[in-house]
């Protein structure tokens, strides 16, 4: 069994079906993370063996349907269309299968291999549920496992079910069929006919699904069918246009409601056939929940306070973590003192890897500590409530509940991703409204930001850390919204579309669930500091290195001290001389010419502000010497960037205000504007990087100048 290939498993089903619970103990942290093809939207797969198989399983989008209105239900039909896995594994919810059946259905009508998860099912014998399985297995055609994933209930039999569906001996997968009544069945026979006389080359999935598509109207269908059998159009459509027009004038309906009507009382006659209850209400906590954290009034005031309490118990938990790596870069900085002679490769390694890329590192545990946290509102359901919460603000504004989302995932709680949050916007099926909360996502708080605010405000605001951070927050909404209603006032104007949401019951997270979220999400920012950030923040370095002064004016400046020697040669150099020619203009907001050598870097990533700033101020303030004093205020300056800002004259509480709001609205980085061409056009991402900046600019300004005029 060991030489046999890898199966290759499709994980689908609808969220909060638990696909991501069972995903996470099927591989652990095992995951691998790239892109679809195509498409720029992260695909995640994991692989591990059952009874000496190999299997890689890839995690499908959630999704309610494959009927290709939004980007998530493409990528997921393309995948399945164009990598043809060996079978699908959908993941159902025990406690709502009427509507979870759904996709599977779709999935069996296509004719493709599936096993059914029939997750949750604890909470659908608390609920007083008894399914019966065989039934199912039998009305369905397909293999059903009883499974609870955030335990790990029901796995190996599940396992074994996927096994002995993948290698049936005849392999012959046979489509499901339904009656969709008299008049579309009369249709739905002819047009199948028509294919299956002439199908198109190669073509490997039924005819009667491709007939059942090409009536519904589904774009990516007839597109192939256009592509592969153009001869089949012409007898194809009057079938479609008489079908359509009998429909209406008989039901006042379309050929896609009424195929969408009959699936779900298929389904209802299911359920009635192998379900029966004792009708005991198990979601009366959640409705009790739901009547408190959803009031009107009350809902805002608890999710700020939610927030707040976030950014309470990161800082908490972090702070004995964060000083124990402060003191291993401070001591991996004396090594680098004593134990390298004098020139570039020590300059380097102390100022450009240790004081640049141990800055951004340096944050790692209030990352990690800041996703534990979100990990847990998002596995709880809560994260679901505050999409509905805000969508009654969000259509004040042009959008609606679903952008909401994206935001978050972007960022609307510190700690998230531009890039996750920009694909978030795919479910959004008005193009306004996708475009509108694409442009507006990056402006949230990122987790590539928040090393920069975790400095600043330990710098200014020691006392006041989680309120300047939820201020941040409330900020980043506030200014996203605006320019959300600028863009749909005066760019992309139309009505916002209406908002469906199904809010899934309060669950208590898991503590592995919640660790390998938290993990996940803390690595990959670890391997961008440990990849992506070193070579910027080396690049950056030899930016401010290079070139190098005459010898004679080295000397110069040598016998002025070696604090104003090293401060003359980074003014020298290519990004001093930048950061120099830019400061009469960013001087207005508060920012001196070695900011402008980190905001510059910030273009790649914002995790490079940070260790650019750890770079520059090493590199321009530190006094070298051989006295213990001043070798003691070198390493200060390296390992505690915070303090020798505060301590710096061009710096003040404001101008760390005014950096701060610059940092959380300016231009995207490389990669998000690269997802935002990919996902918009090249016109949109020019339009973010430009726009963007130059709206960040003028707040810091009025920021800046109204603070000064203030007195502070």
């Amino acid at each position: 069994m060991s030489g046999e290939r890898a199966l290759v498993v499709a994980l689908a089903g609808n969220p909060n079906a638990g696909k991501t619970s069972l995903f996470n103990k099927l591989t652990g942290l095992h995951a691998h993370v790239g892109n679809w093809p195509g498409v720029t939207v992260d695909r995640k797969w994991g692989q591990f063996t059952h009874r000496g198989r190999t299997i890689k399983l890839v995690d499908l989008p959630g999704i309610y349907s494959l009927n290709s209105y939004s980007l998530d239900e493409r990528v997921a039909r393309d995948f399945i269309l164009n990598e043809k896995p060996d079978l699908v594994l959908d993941v159902v919810d025990a406690t709502n299968l009427e509507r979870n059946l759904y996709l599977p259905l779709q999935f069996l009508e296509m004719g493709l291999p599936i096993v059914l998860a029939l997750n949750m099912m604890d909470m659908a014998e608390a609920a007083g549920l008894e399914i019966d399985i065989e039934k199912i297995e039998k009305t369905l055609g397909a293999r059903v496992a009883p499974v609870v994933a955030t335990a790990g209930t029901g796995l190996s039999a599940l396992l074994d079910r996927v096994l002995l569906a993948a290698d049936q001996p005849d392999k012959a997968w046979r489509p499901l069929e339904i009656s969709y009544g008299q008049d579309i069945d009369t249709a739905l026979d002819q047009a199948r006919e028509i294919i299956a006389a002439s199908p198109p080359e190669g073509e490997v999935f039924p005819p009667r699904w491709l007939a059942l598509k090409y009536l519904e109207g589904d774009p990516l269908i007839e597109d192939h069918l256009v592509r592969t059998a153009p001869a089949l159009i012409p007898r194809l459509t009057p079938i479609r246009e008489r079908l359509s027009a009998h429909l209406k004038a008989t039901f006042d309906d379309d050929i896609a409601a009424g195929l969408t009507d009959h699936r779900y009382g298929f389904l209802a006659g299911l359920k009635r056939a192998a379900v029966t209850s004792a009708r005991r209400d198990t979601r009366w906590l959640s409705d009790a929940l739901d009547r408190v954290l959803l009031n009107r009034l009350f809902a805002p005031v608890f999710f700020l306070a939610v927030i707040y309490g976030l950014y309470q118990f990161t800082f908490w938990a972090s702070g004995p973590v964060v000083a124990g790596l402060e003191s291993l870069f401070g001591a991996l900085g004396g090594l680098a003192e004593t134990g390298l002679d004098q020139g570039l490769l020590k300059d380097l390694v102390r100022e450009g890897l240790i004081g640049g890329v141990g800055a951004v590192l340096g944050f790692a545990p209030l990352i990690a500590f800041m996703f534990i946290g979100i990990s847990v509102l998002e596995d709880s359901g809560y994260m679901a409530r505050v999409a509905f919460i805000l969508d009654r603000l969000f259509r004040a504004f042009g959008l609606n509940g679903n952008s909401a989302m994206a935001l978050i995932v972007g960022g609307g709680i510190a700690g998230g991703c531009a890039i996750p949050g920009v694909l978030a916007a795919r479910t959004l099926r008005d193009p306004k409204e996708r475009i509108a909360t694409i442009l507006v996502t990056p402006m949230m708080t990122c987790g590539a930001k928040l090393p920069v605010f975790l400095l600043l405000t330990g710098a200014f605001f020691v006392e006041h850390q989680a309120l300047i951070m939820l201020g941040l927050t409330v900020l980043a909404w506030t200014v996203a919204l605006v320019s959300a209603k600028l863009i749909r006032l005066f760019i992309l104007p139309g009505e916002p579309a209406p908002f469906v949401l199904e809010l899934p019951p309060y669950r208590l997270p898991t503590i592995s669930g919640v660790l390998i979220h938290a993990w996940e999400r803390t690595w990959d920012y670890i391997k961008r500091a440990g990849t992506f950030i070193v070579a910027a923040t080396v690049i950056i370095w030899l930016l401010m290195t290079f070139p190098q002064p005459p010898a004679e004016r080295a000397a110069e400046w040598a016998a002025r001290g070696e604090t104003e020697a090293r401060a003359e040669a980074l003014q020298g150099s290519l990004a001093g001389r930048l950061g120099l020619a830019l400061e009469p203009l960013s001087r207005l907001a508060g920012f001196e010419w070695r900011t402008n050598i980190a905001l510059l870097g910030g273009f790649a990533a914002k995790e490079v502000v940070l260790s650019t700033l750890g770079t520059a101020y090493a590199m321009s303030a530190a006094p070298a010497g051989a006295g213990p004093a001043e070798d003691q205020e070198k390493t200060f300056l390296i390992e505690h960037l915070g303090r020798a800002l505060a301590r710096d004259p061009a710096f003040s509480p404001l101008a760390g205000v005014s950096l701060m709001v610059f940092v959380l609205l300016y231009a995207p980085c490389f990669a998000t504007l690269a997802v935002i061409r990919r996902e918009i056009g090249p016109r949109w991402a020019v339009f973010a990087l430009g726009a963007n900046t130059a709206y960040a600019y003028l707040i810091c300004l009025v920021i800046f100048q109204g603070g000064r005029a203030l007195g502070f």
